[in-house]
């Protein structure tokens, strides 16, 4: 780093640099902002604990029993018990918080080393009253001392340790709320990225990178308080918290809202999850439940029914979409991916493996020219993708982020292909699966990929951002049916596609994953974890991808429920769902490789209940062989 930021103590030169300055981590990363780096999402907190006095009953009872009483959690009411020597110290959450250093009024000091914020006992009011009346004892011993100290919050509570966004040999490790409880597991996972440029099990939940450009102070500040007074609260799949959002809209977002839609936020990007009608309840609490049926599942089957009988349209923003051009780019791109690239005009799936052959994303590869290629991945992917591409670029390559330029419209169903033509689309609709091509609809100019996530025949409509609205207008005013990202994912399922950090992560390899067929072993590009993959192909996998009908009751199978034959843990789902076109709630997920067989019966723990499973054949549960996909 230069003289313009570093203290007053002089330079000191390293290879390496971790920022790790706990309640000062925004601080540091100032420092880094010139370089490349990005204001840090986090706030801090004042979090306040109470220590009473030695409680006689409590020390009698210790010395009984040789240990101390367990740790008591209401989760409810948001508060931890425990003992400490022969007292106890009370811990709220409380929902009246209160963050520090956020306002031009509060500025954080130079110094905080040693010193705590004033005593706010009136916050702790309602908590220390529930308590005492859930422990009679607490109420028996007066208050020894009351802390009130800085706790650092990132805006969903999770630590951030990993690469740190825009710089190179720069890393994070800061925002834990439980220090003492995370800080083995942290210090082994940055020690994995610093040594290795890799950690041995899949950290994204914690990578500083899933925050990008909307992660802003209100942000930020909205989601921590919000996080704060909710630690202990449940996070039920259909679920969202309300602060923070409307962060990036789409241009027809107020369009998509007319029409009934609830939103979802995707790297602050809204989205449309499923579209309500009047009457329809969509307060909040009708979101805080386990179970499939709601006010959506119905309408979830009215969309699904209008992509496979009809045509639906999902207005999908935020795609993460790069350009990569120059004279040896598919080169590059040979060996960075574990197959090969698709002809000019084309489009295929690349898949990016690490040195171990574990799945570090899935992009798909739009081809434009012998060396100019568009890459599309998953909304949260933006940045980690970014660097995926960039670290190693060689001179003479152009690599750009185009995401808040360009939108995308799925059209898709049986009759997608009849509304392009009512619009008078120009554009070759008889080109096969898979093509790409240069279009105008309904007078604007776009790009048209024949593609659909949802398993239907249909077409991705790519265009600038401040013409989606037209667009938009454009296919619904000849007949397509909205569609939300909630239906989109059950019909996903029925056709076995992945998502990144849910089915695709560095917990497996590609042929743990199923993706054999994007594994091309003969050809001369030394990709990443070429050798690993040859010699696990030689070897064969310990576990396997797989689809499995499950028996399940009013719950689907959510992410890491536990797979069990005979009574035994064979593996993990990845994702589960209700499949709406073929009547049964489906689980992806990896199993033991020996179980991998059509007809083996598994049972899946879901949420308690063990539900019996059955696995299926590779390939899709819906239109096994593509028939209505290619049509």
């Amino acid at each position: 780093m230069n003289g313009s930021s570093v203290p007053k103590k002089g330079y000191i030169r390293a290879q390496y640099v971790a920022n790790c300055a706990g309640y000062y981590a925004q601080r540091v990363g100032e420092m880094f902002r010139p370089f490349g780096g990005r204001r840090v999402p986090m706030v801090v907190m004042s979090h306040q604990y109470f220590l009473t006095e030695p409680i006689a009953e409590l020390e009698a009872w210790t010395k009984e029993k040789g240990h101390k009483m367990p740790l008591v959690r209401d989760v409810d009411v948001s508060y931890y018990l425990r003992q400490d020597k022969n007292g106890l110290n009370l811990g709220p959450y409380e929902r009246n918080c209160k963050a520090h250093w956020v306002t031009p009024d509060d500025p954080m000091p130079e110094d905080f080393s040693f010193q705590l914020y004033p005593d706010d006992l009136e916050r702790l009011e309602f908590y220390i009253e529930d308590a005492m009346a859930r422990v009679p004892l607490l109420g028996k011993a007066g208050v020894g001392r009351n802390t009130n100290g800085p706790i650092p919050y990132a805006p969903d509570g999770l630590p951030m340790i990993g690469p740190m966004p825009g710089v190179r040999n720069a890393f994070e490790g800061h925002s834990f709320t439980f220090g003492i409880a995370q800080g083995g597991g942290a210090g082994k996972v940055l020690a994995e990225w610093i040594m290795h440029g890799q950690t041995d099990l899949d950290m994204w939940a914690v990578d500083p990178r899933r925050y990008t450009g909307y992660a802003d102070h209100d942000y930020t500040l909205a989601k921590a308080l919000e996080t704060y007074g909710h630690e202990y609260a449940m996070h039920f799949s259909r679920h969202a918290w309300p602060a923070g959002r409307d962060k990036k809209l789409s241009a027809v977002d107020a369009r998509v809202r007319e029409l009934g839609a609830q939103m979802g936020a995707y790297n602050g990007w809204e989205r449309a999850n499923w579209f309500a009608k009047p009457g329809d309840d969509t307060s909040e609490a009708a979101t805080q439940t386990w179970d499939r049926a709601g006010p959506w599942s119905v309408r979830i089957r009215e969309e699904v029914e209008a992509v496979r009988d009809g045509v639906g349209v999902l207005d999908l923003p935020g795609f993460s979409r790069f350009n990569l051009s120059g004279e040896g780019a598919a080169e590059y791109l040979l060996g960075l991916i574990a197959g090969g690239l698709p002809k000019v005009g084309r489009m295929n799936l690349g898949y990016f493996p690490d040195d171990r052959g574990r799945i570090l994303t899935e992009m798909s590869i739009m081809r434009h020219a012998e060396d100019f290629f568009t890459l599309i991945t998953a909304a949260p992917a933006q940045w980690h993708d970014f660097d995926v591409l960039n670290t190693g670029l060689p001179a003479g390559l152009s690599l750009s982020d185009h995401t808040d330029e360009y939108s995308t419209l799925i059209v898709t169903g049986p009759k997608s292909r009849a509304l392009f033509e009512a619009m008078g689309t120009k554009a070759d609709l008889a080109l096969p699966w898979l093509s790409t091509q240069a279009a105008t609809v309904a007078g604007i100019n776009c790009a048209l990929a024949r593609v659909s996530f949802a398993g239907e025949l249909g077409w991705e409509i790519h265009a600038a951002l401040a013409d989606i609205s037209k667009l938009y207008d454009a296919v619904l005013g000849a007949g397509a049916v909205p569609f939300g990202m909630f239906a989109l994912n059950a019909m996903r399922i029925e056709k076995g596609y992945r998502t990144w950090k849910g089915d695709l992560s560095t917990d497996y390899t590609l042929l743990e994953a199923g993706l054999d067929r994007w594994v091309k072993l003969d050809k001369v590009q030394d990709f990443p974890g070429k050798a690993a993959l040859a010699a696990q192909r030689r070897e064969g996998v310990g576990k396997r991808f797989v689809t499995m009908t499950v028996e399940a009751g009013e719950q689907d199978a959510p992410y890491m429920s536990t797979v069990y034959h005979d009574g035994t843990v064979v593996g993990e789902t990845t994702s589960g769902d209700w499949g709406y076109r073929v009547g049964s709630s489906i689980a992806l997920g990896t199993i033991r490789a020996d179980l991998a067989v059509e007809g083996t019966q598994l049972d899946i723990n879901i949420f308690g209940r063990m539900c019996r499973a059955t696995v299926h054949a590779d390939r899709p549960l819906w239109d096994p062989e593509n028939e209505r996909l290619k049509a």
